[in-house]
């Protein structure tokens, strides 16, 4: 066997400038973790009480199942995954995106011998390595949900339903539903063929990218944002024309069951969706009419995936899944100011000056925490008018006052902040005279 280089680590040098995230990446600061409660929770909510369970699948996957699931020729694979070979040769991945996890989840823990269907959703950070920009990060972060098991076309349309009653109770009523199919393998196969024909005849007024499509992914040509290659596609063959009937059925009830559920959406027919994996049924989720046309103006978007599961080894299981950018959502919120950031209040604020009072404090903080009073402090700090200053801050109804005076006799000096009346209690009696005063 051999030897393993010896890897002898560089000499820290003093830092020119200070150190940045990496590009494509972002932190996300207190100031804004209210509005990432906010989509979150109430995405979880309304998943639950339409029978979804959560599950979370590894961030690393063998780069296989995305090569094989989302496809070869699509451009996450050809030229946006974070792939890399471990020391012991494995080709691992750092997920591009949700749902071949989950179809791979599926399989290897036996989920067709559970009730059918299976409803799972998920959320985290997803990777793709591309030119950041507005609503587009390299580490980006995702809320979605699956039904594996079931081939209906009502269960598309609830799944738009639900995506959209999400969108509504995040408060962005006037989202738009796009919505097209894509036939099966067999139609979708025809269509192909006849694509790429009309577009090699109009190769000359292509972008590179497309140029290089006309024969690798021929769909991927309609949903190109260049205006030279939409003025083409706008000509080219409607593949709602070539689906065959067992599609044109399915996408016929899609529709009548939107419908009945009075959701408005808008037929599409250059959406196709950017994964090898999607079958029938696909659709999108844009923030409103006027931004629909919008080159990243998608908040989410999902589809049928009705071979993906057999594709990666399991039996035959018709799916559908929808999933959103969180970061999209979140900026979406934060232009229309939808949501107030919420403001940090506490009941008591103890205030202490010198080393013996601050072990009292240190002590009647807990005392106070278990005895389910909420408490602020700034322990840290000597000045009384500054610690004063940051009750105020907290809008607290009392402060407790503990200086060296009070420490050495054990009472505490109770003021109520609102008319700046104090009061010395003694310090065994502080919790039921705090809870008196709050009304507890």
């Amino acid at each position: 066997m051999p030897r393993r280089k010896k890897i002898i680590p560089k000499k820290v040098k003093g830092l020119k400038k200070p150190l940045q995230s990496p590009k494509g990446t972002k932190d996300i600061l207190p100031e804004e973790q209210y509005l990432w409660d906010f989509v979150l929770n109430t995405s979880r909510k309304l998943c639950e009480s339409f029978g979804y369970q959560k599950i979370e699948t590894p961030i690393l996957e063998n780069t296989v199942l995305f090569e094989r699931g989302v496809g070869m020729d699509t451009d996450i694979v050809e030229k946006e995954m974070y792939s890399f070979t471990t020391l012991g040769g494995d080709d691992l991945t750092l997920r591009p995106e949700g749902t071949a996890g989950i179809a791979r989840a599926f399989i290897e823990n036996g989920m067709a011998r559970w009730p059918q269907p299976v409803k799972l959703y998920y959320e985290g950070p997803m990777f793709r390595y591309e030119n950041p920009q507005a609503g587009r990060l390299r580490e980006f972060h995702q809320f979605g949900f699956e039904i594996l098991g079931e081939s209906s076309a009502v269960i598309d349309a609830q799944m738009i339903y639900l995506a959209r009653k999400i969108f509504n109770k995040l408060g962005l009523k006037d989202t738009i539903i796009q919505i097209n199919s894509i036939g099966c393998l067999t139609c979708r196969s025809n269509y192909r063929n006849l694509l790429a024909d009309y577009y090699k005849s109009k190769i000359n007024k292509l972008c590179p990218d497309c140029r290089r499509r006309v024969t690798s992914n021929p769909l991927r040509l309609l949903d190109c944002k260049e205006e030279k290659c939409m003025q083409v596609a706008a000509m080219a063959p409607q593949i709602l024309d070539y689906l065959c009937d067992d599609c044109h059925s399915h996408f016929k009830n899609v529709l009548e069951y939107l419908d009945s559920l009075e959701l408005p959406y808008v037929l599409n027919q250059g959406l196709v969706r950017g994964l090898d994996y999607y079958t029938r049924t696909v659709f999108e989720i844009c923030p409103s009419e006027e931004d629909m046309e919008a080159r990243q103006s998608s908040l989410g978007g999902g589809g049928r995936y009705d071979n993906l599961v057999e594709l990666l080894g399991g039996e035959p299981t018709p799916a559908v899944g929808f999933s959103f950018g969180i970061e999209r959502v979140v900026e979406e919120i934060k232009k229309r100011d939808l949501v107030k950031k919420p403001k940090i209040s506490r009941q008591v604020f103890i205030v202490q000056l010198g080393d013996l009072a601050r072990k009292k404090s240190l002590k009647l903080f807990n005392t106070l925490m278990n005895s389910r009073v909420s408490v602020a402090e700034s322990l840290g700090r000597g000045s009384i008018k500054s610690q004063l200053k940051m009750a105020n801050k907290f809008n607290v109804k009392l402060s407790l006052i503990i200086g060296q005076k009070e420490a050495l006799d054990e009472t505490i000096i109770i003021r109520d902040m609102d008319s700046g009346i104090q009061e010395v209690v003694a310090m065994e009696k502080i919790v039921k005279e705090v809870k008196k005063r709050l009304g507890k």
